[in-house]
């Protein structure tokens, strides 16, 4: 982004900021707390990026009163001391600009929510099944890794020899979504699998879908849309039928989608999982559908989680792990399956934000 528009912009958000500031003090606006609330907001969300424009502009007012003085004083000693701090001084500078065009990036505000992650066996028959599981697995170790973070089941379809057809489930943890929704997209195996008795390496594909929990308010369902059963479940990981009906399957008519929930003991529970699921699947239909009327020039492809995208190839003769969006490659399969995912993360987000930077100068 170019420099003199990105102060331009700044300029504009600490206008709006001390607007802001100036309305919460009024006392009329102060009898609304409604307006009073909705500025607070506002302000809070502007006031990180005023605070470093602010610090940006007392730098370069410094750096600009030591150039002077250099060009003022004769003394070699006192020169070399301005040139020193005008060098740090001009090295702070460029660190602040850059933080600076972040901080101009709209935030996603889908970031700081819980996530639900749909993982489903592709091609690949058993294979596809067995890697399915390693990437639950994997994800739920990611969690474990963060501390704070929790896992919980919401449905499973399971295959005969400990793979998954299907598995859903929730991951609790503030800003789930920031970290794992580059996750969404086909993630491919290549290895010779336990079943193949002639060492023949097969390639399998599973599709990962994260989803980002909503709430209640932010996406109305008519219950009159909805038709609910309910049936008899397995209990925790198949091992009794309950003779109860605890398990519900819920179809939301206008749309088609399906789905259900069996992984607690009680119906009610079943049902709040359920419905979560479906609020954040119709949320995400509805983003995909805005998204779709935006120009494909302006928008970032990464995490967009469409599921025809082969994102990443987890190669097991080669140690090697790629992610086909960036073009990264790890020599650590091992570490990455444990949950060690953070490398890739931050690899991704760094893409995303220069993609979104580069938009914005546009």
């Amino acid at each position: 982004m170019d420099i003199d528009k990105m102060l331009s912009r700044l300029d504009a958000l600490e206008a709006r900021f001390d607007e802001l500031t100036r309305l919460m003090s009024d006392p009329e606006v102060a009898q609304d707390y409604e307006r009073v609330a909705e500025y607070a907001k506002e302000r809070s969300d502007l006031e990180d990026r005023v605070v470093h424009y602010r610090r940006y502009r007392a730098m370069t007012d410094e750096l600009a009163d030591t150039q002077e003085m250099l060009d003022e004083v004769s003394d070699a000693e006192l020169q070399d001391m301005a040139r020193d701090e005008i060098e740090r001084l001009d090295a702070e500078r460029e660190v602040l600009i850059e933080q600076l065009r972040k901080l101009l990036i709209p935030k996603d505000p889908r970031d700081e929510k819980n996530v639900i992650i749909e993982i489903r066996a592709g091609a690949g028959g058993d294979e596809a099944g067995l890697f399915a599981a390693e990437l639950f697995r994997m994800y739920t170790r990611y969690a474990e890794r963060q501390g704070g973070w929790r896992t919980e089941l919401i449905n499973e379809n399971r295959t005969g020899i400990g793979g998954y057809k299907e598995v859903i489930f929730n991951i609790v943890g503030r800003g789930a979504y920031s970290r794992l929704k580059y996750e969404s997209g086909v993630h491919r195996v290549q290895r010779v699998p336990v079943t193949e008795s002639s060492g023949r390496i097969h390639t399998s594909t599973i599709t990962v879908a994260v989803l980002p929990e909503v709430d209640d308010v932010e996406i109305k369902i008519n219950q009159n849309d909805l038709d609910i059963t309910t049936y008899g479940a397995s209990g925790p990981g198949g091992q009794h039928m309950q003779k109860n009906e605890t398990a519900v399957r819920i179809v939301h008519e206008p749309t088609g989608t399906v789905v259900s929930c069996e992984s607690e003991r009680s119906l009610t529970q079943n049902k709040m999982r359920a419905m979560a699921v479906l609020r954040a699947r119709l949320y995400e239909a509805e983003m995909r559908r805005q998204e779709a009327e935006i120009d494909a020039s302006r928008r970032s492809q990464v995490g967009s989680g469409e599921r025809s995208e082969k994102i990443r190839t987890y190669n097991y003769p080669q140690n090697r792990v790629t992610d086909h969006r960036i073009g990264m490659s790890s020599y650590n399969l091992p570490g990455i399956l444990d949950g060690d995912l953070d490398e890739f993360i931050e690899a991704l987000t760094m893409d995303e934000q220069t993609r979104r930077i580069a938009e914005i100068g546009e």
